[in-house]
C-alpha cells in the first residue's frame, strides 16, 4: 500500500524530470527531435518507475522496478554526455549532472539496502 509521506528520492526524481523536460525542449528548439524524445523519455521515466515501485507487490517487484529506473538514468545520463561533448546539441548544464549522479547514488543505495533486508 502507498505511503503518502515526502519521499526524498520520489521528490529528486520529479525534480529530474521537470528540468529534463525543460532540457529536451531546448533540443527541440533546435529541430533535433530524435535526441529531445531520447533524454525526454528516459529522464522522465526515472520518476516514473521510482513512483511505480512504492505500490510494488512484492519486495522483489520494489526492486525490480527501482532497477529500472537505475538503467533509465544511466541511459539518460549518456544521452547528456553525448549533447556535453557533441558541437551540434545545447550543452547540459552541470546542475542537471550533479541532480542525475545524486539520484544514481540513493537509487543504488535503495537497491543494496533492499537486497539486504528480509
Amino acid at each position: 500500500m502507498r505511503n503518502d509521506k515526502e519521499n526524498l528520492i520520489v521528490t529528486l526524481s520529479f525534480e529530474l524530470a521537470l528540468e529534463v523536460i525543460s532540457f529536451s525542449e531546448k533540443i527541440r528548439t533546435t529541430n533535433r527531435f530524435e535526441m529531445a524524445s531520447q533524454i525526454f523519455r528516459s529522464g522522465t521515466s526515472i520518476g516514473a518507475n521510482i513512483r511505480e515501485a512504492q505500490n510494488a507487490e512484492s519486495k522483489k517487484d520494489f526492486i525490480h522496478k527501482f532497477k529500472i529506473a537505475a538503467k533509465e538514468a544511466d541511459e539518460l545520463e549518456y544521452w547528456l554526455y553525448l549533447c556535453k561533448e557533441s558541437n551540434v546539441y545545447p550543452s547540459p548544464d552541470e546542475e542537471l549532472f550533479k541532480k542525475l549522479k545524486s539520484i544514481i547514488l540513493i537509487i543504488s543505495k535503495i537497491i543494496s539496502s533492499s537486497k539486504n533486508t528480509n
